[in-house]
């Protein structure tokens, strides 16, 4: 499966961003879909994920703020954001992988896409 993410860019603390992460090559319905992010000089930091049936898991610095959909037909998995603050800044990554139990783990994906910069201004 080839991912290909958007919809990054720059915006003041408080706004709001939408990701897109649309496949080809392969059926999305058979991958779970992450998101994660990284930041120059830091580990890669998960954000959310979703299984094709819709349950979802997030981390801490996104609860209540960050909302992570798919749509099927679409072939597209989103990441909502709002609220942003300036230490959500970071190139965001979308990922694909067969087990949700490890999800959370950057090293639990199989396929990437390429990044999307998000910077957020204060």
């Amino acid at each position: 499966v080839q991912l290909q993410a958007s919809g990054g860019g720059l915006v003041q603390a408080g706004g709001s961003l939408r990701l897109s992460c649309a496949a080809s090559g392969s059926d999305l319905r058979g991958y779970i879909m992450g998101w994660h992010r990284q930041t120059p000089g830091r580990p890669s930091e998960f954000v959310a994920a979703i299984t094709s049936g819709g349950d979802t898991n997030y981390a801490d610095s996104g609860k209540g703020r960050f909302t992570i959909s798919r749509d099927n037909a679409k072939n597209t998995v989103y990441l909502q954001m709002h609220s942003l603050r300036p230490e959500d800044t970071a190139v965001y990554y979308c990922a694909a992988t067969y087990d949700f139990a490890i999800a959370t783990l950057v090293d639990g994906y199989a396929y990437w896409g390429q990044g999307t910069q998000v910077t957020v201004s204060s």
